[in-house]
């Protein structure tokens, strides 16, 4: 049989509680601390930012949180999201190894960032904020986010990293059908977004400038908040969901990954469709190989420092412990704009620097490569972020067949290229380079890196 295999899922099978690892780690992950004082965050130097729910999920430590039944009811518009066996990749690539990929491109704004977009607005909704202020690279979060705020009836405002902004302008168009404003930053909007400019007036952006604008913008009003689309604990919660149906999914095919691999930026893709898996793991289970693959051009985990830093550029957040290149830090403009943050997911990066994770990193000529490979074979184009955990994906089953074993390989679909065919267009036309990180750049932005004890 060379056909895909599709496990698809009961509505009755959609989870009922996200999964929070940090219940089940060998050590605690870091605390935030406080900028100012270095003395861990409470929850009301967090309040002016968040909802009282989202932070209560940040901090928990409770194994399972429940889903509240209206994020189910509009969960349930897609999830569970399906299965596949790539048995048409696997004849291509003659491999004797089983390759599944959990495809989150079925959702409304075709990618998983709704996962937790729908969460945050629900609660935000609940504790009376009438308007959220958010960033987005690529545009999956921000899109996933004015989908969100147009359910619950939330003005949503989206600083979109400059580059992305002008590579795509459909994203845009995405996030205005749903009522939300879009803002190409650094933006005269805010006087971090001035600051950025008046030093770089070209600077193409990056997510750490975006996130400062949003949070500029989210404290002048008492009615808004500020929601972020990956790296804090809360948003990796409400990503599990992705690998707890993984794992029913697994059992309808009476299977086991060997080694589950995800694409990652600031690390919700990845702990989303890993950390169940790691779970079970961690309780005595079956040991996993998961990797967490990157751009070379933005390498947080394979070349970053593990240390205290801000998540924004003009230091208005928390410090958080993470791999980090530096905050001031700005990648080359690439075409994987959901992978341009100089930092990663503290969750993500505490359970890299136990020995749990193996990082590595690939250029984008060659995931684009594996990117057409792949929909050729299965009908799908992936988003140029998603093409770097197929390039894993490809290179694991080509190293299976080198070796003749059978391994089962699993990988995070995470989005569809739909919105992206201008990058494909370039790739074909020979206009997309390999941009290297500039050495000298991140040992600037790694010398700043606030002095803690």
């Amino acid at each position: 049989m060379t056909d895909s295999v599709k496990y698809v899922l009961d509505e009755r099978d959609l989870p009922r509680y996200w999964y929070n690892i940090a219940a089940d780690l060998p050590a605690p992950a870091p605390p935030v601390l406080h900028p100012g004082t270095h003395q861990p965050v409470g929850p009301d130097d967090l309040a002016p930012i968040f909802p009282m729910a989202v932070i209560e999920q940040e901090v928990s430590l409770e194994r399972e949180i429940e889903i509240p039944e209206p994020v189910r009811d509009i969960y349930r518009q897609w999830r569970p999201s399906p299965l596949y066996r790539a048995r048409r990749l696997e004849k291509m690539l003659d491999t004797p190894a089983r390759i599944y990929y959990k495809y989150e491109g079925v959702s409304p704004a075709g990618s998983h960032k709704p996962n937790t977009a729908i969460a945050q607005a629900f609660y935000n909704k609940q504790e009376g904020v009438k308007r959220i202020t958010t960033e987005t690279g690529a545009g999956q979060w921000g899109s996933a986010l004015a989908l969100a705020g147009s359910f619950f009836g939330l003005e949503i405002e989206v600083f979109m990293v400059k580059v992305s902004f002008e590579q795509k302008p459909y994203r845009r168009s995405f996030m205005e059908t749903f009522g939300a404003r879009c803002i190409a930053s650094p933006s005269e909007l805010t006087s971090a977004g001035r600051a950025v400019l008046a030093e770089h007036p070209d600077s193409t952006g990056s997510l750490g400038i975006a996130i400062s604008e949003a949070v500029e913008r989210s404290v002048e009003r008492d009615d808004t908040k500020y929601a972020l689309g990956s790296v804090l604990n809360h948003v990796m919660l409400h990503q599990t969901v992705i690998g707890l149906e993984a794992l029913k999914q697994f059992d309808m095919a009476n299977d086991y990954p060997d080694m589950v691999i995800a694409p990652t930026g600031g690390g919700s893709n990845f702990a989303g469709i890993t950390f169940p898996f790691l779970g079970e793991q961690l309780r005595g289970g079956r040991g996993i190989d998961l990797v967490a693959v990157e751009p070379s051009a933005c390498p947080t985990l394979t070349r970053g420092r593990y240390a205290y830093d801000f998540g924004d550029t003009a230091h208005l957040t928390p410090l958080v412990k993470m791999h980090t290149l530096g905050s001031t830090y700005v990648p080359p403009g690439f075409h994987a704009g959901g992978l341009r943050y100089h930092g990663m997911a503290p969750l993500v990066s505490h359970v890299t620097n136990l020995g749990l994770v193996r990082p590595r990193s690939y250029n984008q000529l060659q995931c684009f490569e594996a990117g057409v490979q792949f929909a050729k074979a299965e009908g799908v184009i992936p988003a140029p972020e998603a093409n770097h955990g197929v390039r894993a994906a490809i290179d694991e089953a080509i190293r299976c067949k080198e070796e003749g074993v059978s391994r089962a390989i699993l990988f995070n679909l995470c989005g569809h290229g739909n919105f992206d065919m201008q990058a494909y267009r370039d790739y074909f036309d020979g206009k997309l380079m390999d941009l290297a990180y500039d050495d000298g750049e991140i040992a600037m932005a790694l010398a700043g890196l606030p002095s803690v004890a």
